[in-house]
């Protein structure tokens, strides 16, 4: 699941793609995607690409937060939570220092659809 949103991200040109296991410390998921992006519309659009990666393949949104904003928006698909966030407030929250004693997932063989 957090390749299939990580690739939904990145076609919608998504930066600086993080994937955290956070099963341990946190039993409502298993999986954080952190991803940036430069402007509101970005932002929306990312979360709008993770949303339609997931469906594709089966999985159902469960909760959205933050789309009118589009400052952070926040995906629960129930297993995987996706925080695509606008690059000032990820830098200004820092989420991933918050969670990081969570191993780190690699992203390294995940591409961008080619329909870009």
């Amino acid at each position: 699941m957090t390749k299939i949103a990580a690739r939904g991200a990145l076609g919608k040109v998504a930066e600086n793609l993080v994937a955290l296991d956070v099963s341990i410390p946190f039993v409502l998921a298993d999986t954080f995607l952190i991803v940036s992006g430069r402007n509101e519309r970005q932002v929306s659009a990312i979360a709008d690409g993770v949303e339609e990666a997931m469906l594709l393949e089966g999985h159902k949104l469960l909760r959205r937060e933050g789309k009118t904003t589009g400052r952070w928006i926040l995906l629960d698909f129930g297993d995987i939570i996706c925080h695509v966030m606008h690059e000032e407030d990820r830098i200004f929250y820092d989420i991933e220092r918050l969670w990081k004693d969570c191993p780190v997932i690699s992203l390294a063989d995940v591409e961008a659809p080619a329909e870009i």
